[in-house]
């Protein structure tokens, strides 16, 4: 499995890909439905950098997003359609906590 790991590594050219995790707890279920759908619509073309999206309803009011970057960089440019879609969403969202690091593994079968 290592060496597996590390061909995919080589082949980034010695770069790994960078995440920005996010959670947001939404005040009202119809509130996470409403960023569900938008979301899945419109996050292809707003965050056209990312290398992969994510997004996962944890329960009723709960969403979490993945971003996966090539680098930071690249995370960095799509900060300004990040912060407009959460300025779009202040008033329903009840909280946020958003983690970034380095992706480790990226397995898909």
């Amino acid at each position: 499995m290592y060496n597996f790991l590390n061909k995919t590594y080589h082949k980034k050219g010695g770069k790994m890909s960078v995440t920005r995790i996010t959670t947001l707890n939404f005040k009202s279920k119809e509130g996470a439905d409403q960023v569900e759908e938008t979301y899945k619509n419109s996050a292809p073309t707003e965050f056209a950098e990312a290398e992969q999206l994510l997004e996962v309803r944890v329960d009723d009011t709960t969403l979490i997003f993945v971003s996966l970057y090539s680098d930071n960089d690249a995370m960095e440019r799509a900060s300004a359609a990040r912060s407009k879609r959460m300025d779009i969403n202040k008033d329903i969202i009840e909280s946020m906590d958003g983690k970034t690091g380095e992706v480790i593994l990226n397995h898909s079968n």
